[in-house]
């Protein structure tokens, strides 16, 4: 994996250093977000320092429900979604990649739940993440 980078606790993330530093890949960060306003005016993001990775991350919910982790990396972000085995069908159905669906199927599991990242780096990218921020919030 890339390395993340704002491992600085005392470097609070804020939108400019966010679009600093995320350059022309700074238009897939907002399309993310305008998609989920636009779709699911509830949801919200912050930035916390987590001292187990030493690391911030940004926590998107929809009320109490976690969507998607983000993180930035030296040469643009990525999203995680972490998913239950109910979800493999719906996954499976889908019309995201296979490339997704395969390493969903593979992934290291964590208890009941495994993990989809994508590294964020064109639209494609984008257009998969808008897919499965909408299984995240059908699921139950």
């Amino acid at each position: 994996m890339d390395d993340i980078i704002l491992d600085d606790r005392s470097v609070v993330p804020t939108d400019d250093l966010i679009f600093q530093l995320l350059g022309g890949r700074k238009i897939l960060w907002q399309e993310i977000h305008n998609y989920l306003k636009l779709n699911f005016s509830e949801a919200t993001g912050s930035w916390n320092f987590y001292n187990d990775g030493k690391r911030w991350l940004y926590k998107m919910v929809l009320k109490k429900k976690t969507i998607f982790w983000g993180s930035l990396l030296s040469d643009s972000f990525r999203i995680t979604f972490y998913f239950g085995d109910k979800a493999e069908p719906i996954l499976s159905g889908s019309d995201l990649p296979g490339r997704i669906t395969d390493d969903f199927r593979s992934a290291k599991k964590y208890g009941a739940i495994r993990a989809i990242t994508i590294k964020v780096l064109n639209e494609e990218d984008v257009e998969n993440i808008r897919k499965l921020i909408a299984i995240k919030i059908k699921l139950k």
